[in-house]
């Protein structure tokens, strides 16, 4: 699996542990995983196996879908050509731009939580 989805992967199982207020050596001892298992596929740096992934799946009460979306995560070219945007602002404009865009994450992220809980 490529890097950027193995990241993708790994950020929505450590948002679902958080959401479930659990660590992540609860998460190991409830799934029956290793530690470093669960920490390895947290950072993406790990390949899980379908065993690892059901097991964490039934135990955050997440669909597949979640992990595997039909939507690709955002490419690291775009990042860096939005980090570059943002790095040619002032630091005044810099400051706006980054507090735009942790609101409406915030926003977006709230409203995601809600919709899929429903």
């Amino acid at each position: 699996m490529p890097e950027t989805k193995l990241r993708f992967l790994g950020s929505q199982i450590r948002a679902a542990r958080k959401r479930n207020h659990l660590t992540q050596q609860k998460l190991a001892d409830k799934t029956g995983l290793a530690i470093k298992t669960v920490q390895e596929t947290e950072k993406g740096k790990k390949n899980a196996t379908y065993d690892t992934l059901s097991r964490l799946i039934e135990c955050l009460g997440i669909s597949a879908d979640t992990l595997f979306p039909t939507k690709t995560p955002i490419s690291d070219e775009k990042l860096q050509n939005l980090i570059r945007k943002v790095q040619s602002c002032n630091a005044k404009n810099q400051e706006i731009l980054l507090n735009t865009i942790n609101f409406l994450a915030d926003q977006l992220l709230s409203e995601q939580e809600k919709n899929d809980s429903d």
